[in-house]
């Protein structure tokens, strides 16, 4: 019985981990509909490209950070218990390589290729660990002092914080110091729409992104005796909250109505083991409309050229994820209970903090030493051209 069990949960978690690189085809196909032709295999070959660099730094350096685990040891003993061990960090690492992908979106169409490539090897191998470590794997005693302080521990079941909102608050100073892409802000204070390039493109991807989802919220229970349909729920009533909010909101654009149930998606993730399904509508309710309205400001207001909005969808309803569930999660609402908002807001801050500085750090550095962006001519050529030296739809074909 002992080894049937193990089995199934290492076939249990290699699903998950399956379910979520499926999402990394989302990412790629949300970029190239958001961006301009000109731009879509660049989309293509980072997000491929950014997952694979993150592999093997994750493999290397990140997993030990976050879990003091190492690699370099006999292939009998990593094959131990059905090669579990090795299957959580394929899991795990799908987790960590969505950060590049996050930031991706954000700094999409003018930024260099090979100096984000360093970012990210930087980020999966340190910074995004770090914090993961403190988290979910008790590191420093920080997760102690949160319960001794608050009564109960930060929760973060599937990465509301962990993952998007660290993702989208280290993409925020990447985009600042990137600058806009040109002529999107005009010098009389027009603004230059730069519409979507694929409705269709951009739809497969948020659809993507929603199916691989369920991998990513279900399965972090990491065993199959814990999996909870109650997660399964939460996660679905949260996406259809999402959508529905940003239709309203978003006034029927289709590019709002299909980042609405990612939104939703992204602020479930932390408390989707202890809302009731209720409470995760609202809760991906109020995350569709974050971003929409967020979206909107920092885009025509603040003239912050976040390409996909970034920094709205991970980082802000990350933030409101990580906080709702310290609402939401209560017994006073209908959730298990076993949770507080102040351990809440405080685990939540920590996260934000550290993704700013982490994001500064990494981009500042990279900026004043390599460049972060592409120059005024390769920019209007497009990335596709001046980086990988072929477009996505060729005017005209080689004669053989």
């Amino acid at each position: 019985m002992e080894a049937l069990k193990q089995g199934a949960d290492t076939l249990f978690i290699l699903l998950g981990a399956i379910m979520v690189l499926a999402m990394h085809a989302g990412f790629a196909f949300l970029e190239l509909g958001t961006v301009r032709r000109k731009n879509q295999v660049n989309a293509l070959v980072k997000i491929l490209v950014d997952f694979s660099v993150s592999t093997v730094v994750y493999f290397i350096i990140g997993y030990g950070v976050a879990y003091g685990t190492s690699f370099f040891v006999g292939a009998e003993q990593l094959a131990a218990k059905n090669g579990y061990d090795l299957v959580k960090f394929f899991f795990l690492l799908t987790f960590a390589a969505a950060i590049p992908a996050i930031i991706s979106g954000g700094i999409a169409e003018r930024a260099k290729f090979w100096p984000q490539l360093i970012a990210t090897a930087v980020i999966v191998g340190f910074i995004y660990p770090f914090f993961e470590g403190i988290v979910w794997n008790q590191h420093f005693g920080v997760q102690a002092w949160i319960k001794a302080l608050t009564g109960e521990e930060f929760h973060d079941f599937a990465g509301s914080v962990v993952v998007h909102a660290v993702g989208g608050w280290i993409a925020l100073p990447a985009v600042l110091l990137l600058g806009a892409r040109s002529n999107r802000y005009r010098k009389d204070g027009g603004i230059s729409a730069h519409p979507p390039s694929s409705i269709p493109f951009l739809a497969l991807g948020a659809w993507v992104l929603t199916v691989g989802w369920f991998g990513f919220n279900v399965m972090s229970a990491q065993t199959l005796d814990k999996i909870s349909g109650l997660v399964a729920v939460n996660s679905l009533l949260a996406m259809v909250g999402g959508t529905l909010a940003a239709l309203v909101a978003g006034k029927n654009d289709p590019g709002f109505v299909h980042n609405g149930p990612l939104a939703g998606l992204v602020a479930v993730c932390a408390g989707s083991d202890l809302m009731h399904p209720l409470g995760a509508l609202v809760v991906g309710a109020v995350a569709g409309g974050i971003f929409v309205f967020m979206f909107t400001l920092t885009q025509n207001k603040w003239k912050i050229d976040d390409v996909l909005g970034v920094w709205p969808l991970h980082g802000l309803c990350g933030t409101w994820g990580g906080i709702a569930a310290g609402i939401f999660g209560t017994k006073a609402f209908g959730g298990l209970g076993g949770i507080t908002l102040g351990g809440q807001l405080i685990g939540t801050a920590m996260g934000v903090v550290w993704a700013v500085l982490g994001g500064l750090v990494v981009y500042g550095v990279l900026k004043t030493t390599m460049g972060l962006r592409l120059s005024q001519e390769e920019e209007f050529d497009g990335a596709d051209l001046s980086i990988h030296k072929i477009s996505a739809t060729p005017e005209r074909e080689a004669n053989w």
